[in-house]
């Protein structure tokens, strides 16, 4: 319990719960991914969910990336709802095929006559010393494939949320949890709720300049708007939370108020989400409230290294935004 007597789990625990309550109150939702079972997961995120739910709902898979999504493709067709894990996100570029080919597009080829209800767990992200392999944020690539839902929660309590909600949607889901975020506390209802996809969360009022993050660009922004807000700066900070579809109308409010946008996001800058999200600022009427140009602050384009300090400079850090905030606020005034 926190000191003001609200419970308070981890990001990682706060999964546990929702995949916990959700295959106690559905029997057709099942799990499947390596070392899920015996070994609780690679983060620990399902450890002791064999013993409560036994082999045939918590299965242990063999190391086929390529393999695993099809399993769950052909489980949700058949009226199951699988929850996959794919060890690392990186590893996501096995499984392609399955997900863009097949579990994407069958409810579409099939008049609406199937549905997909499946969920991809893609744990993600650098800062672990995991080196270019095991570091990467893909979620433009499926960000690019129509019928595929797209979320990155940031936060304890709406990572439960989101993903109760993933599991109960009729569409694959890619659920992006960062690995950083894993061990992160906070205020979490022990009782199942759901926190609609496509709804973003003003993390923070503003007035001077709005930032677009999700995942975990969004503690460092509120780190950086702590920070700013010593000199005058106060920063808007919109947590997305899900990726696709959407929440277009949170952010064209926001900007419609501040007049500025950063855009954050880990992944590369380019072919990055952040591309789009300007897109969508270009597009709508926000681009009339711009007092000055929106800007992009992301991943540097380069494979993320295993050296501690190259790493932690391949991505935007709180002084990094500090820095661009500052700027951006000033720009023009």
């Amino acid at each position: 319990m926190s000191e003001n007597g609200r419970r308070e789990i981890t990001y990682l625990e706060a999964v546990r719960e929702a995949l916990t309550l959700e295959m106690r109150r559905d029997p057709e939702v099942f799990l499947l991914g390596e070392d899920i079972g015996l070994y609780g997961g690679a983060f620990g995120v399902t450890k002791g969910m064999l013993e409560e739910f036994g082999p045939e709902r918590v299965r242990d898979t063999p190391i086929s990336e390529a393999g695993i999504p099809g399993v769950a493709t052909g489980a949700a067709l058949m009226g199951m709802r699988p929850v996959m894990e794919i060890m690392f996100m990186d590893f996501l570029t096995i499984s392609m095929n399955q997900l863009v080919n097949q579990a994407a597009k069958m409810r579409f080829m099939f008049g609406g006559k199937a549905s997909i209800p499946m969920v991809v767990r893609a744990p993600a992200g650098s800062g672990t010393g995991a080196a270019a392999q095991h570091s990467q944020s893909l979620e433009a690539w499926l960000i690019n494939v129509p019928g595929i839902k797209v979320v990155a929660p940031a936060t304890p309590y709406d990572v439960k949320g989101l993903l109760i909600s993933s599991i109960r949607d009729n569409n694959p889901v890619l659920f992006m949890e960062h690995k950083l975020l894993y061990r992160t506390k906070g205020a979490v209802p022990a009782d199942s709720y759901t926190i609609p996809l496509g709804q973003a969360e003003v993390k923070r009022e503003g007035s001077h300049l709005t930032v677009l993050a999700y995942s975990i660009m969004v503690p460092r922004a509120l780190e950086a708007a702590a920070q700013l807000a010593g000199e005058g700066i106060e920063l808007e900070v919109v947590d997305l939370r899900s990726l696709k579809p959407l929440d277009k109308d949170t952010i064209v409010r926001s900007i419609s108020k501040t007049g500025r946008v950063l855009i954050l996001h880990e992944a590369p800058c380019t072919g990055g989400f952040g591309g789009e999200l300007a897109a969508v600022v270009a597009e709508s009427e926000a681009f009339d409230y711009l007092d000055a140009p929106l800007r992009r602050l992301a991943g540097r384009d380069i494979p993320i290294p295993y050296n501690r300090t190259l790493e932690r400079s391949a991505v935007p850090q709180v002084e990094n935004i500090v820095v661009a905030a500052r700027e951006l606020a000033r720009e023009g005034r």
